[in-house]
């Protein structure tokens, strides 16, 4: 079971920050062999979803209210670190995450930007492709809807 907590940026200490930014490089990088900017200048607006394993950050997402990323409340930079991925994390932050965007937004209409190879995941969450399939940093994705 993951320990989540939930900071903005200004509560995040530069060891968590640094945590959060190797962990995003290390799968979104170096494991999927993409190099794009991931810092783009929206962390700041976005609260983190930070998934411990005793004090290990295997897991993440960042979530934004309506208007700060996409028209909806969205939820992006979903990441768990490749060894820890069979104890079903990534079910454990999007819910947590889910629940953060009602909590904390009063919202139950999500958006998110997927890779394609997760469609399956997200169903399970509960959110639904609309449109076609498009690139982004080279990498299939949909746009994911949940409400």
């Amino acid at each position: 079971m993951l320990n989540i907590t939930i900071k903005g940026f200004s509560e995040l200490s530069t060891e968590a920050l640094y945590e959060i930014l190797q962990l995003r490089s290390e799968v979104f990088v170096v494991e999927q062999d993409c190099v794009y900017q991931d810092i783009d200048g929206k962390d700041q607006k976005a609260l983190h979803v930070l998934g411990y394993e005793a004090k290990e950050l295997v897991a993440y997402t960042r979530i934004f209210k309506p208007g700060d990323y996409f028209e909806k409340s969205s939820i992006g930079r979903v990441v768990v670190r490749q060894k820890k991925r069979k104890f079903n994390y990534g079910y454990q932050i999007m819910s947590a995450s889910i629940e953060a965007v009602k909590t904390h937004y009063g919202e139950t209409d999500i958006k998110i930007s997927a890779q394609a190879y997760l469609k399956r995941f997200y169903n399970n969450l509960g959110f639904f492709e609309e449109g076609e399939g498009y690139l982004e940093d080279g990498i299939p994705h949909f746009a994911m809807f949940k409400s």
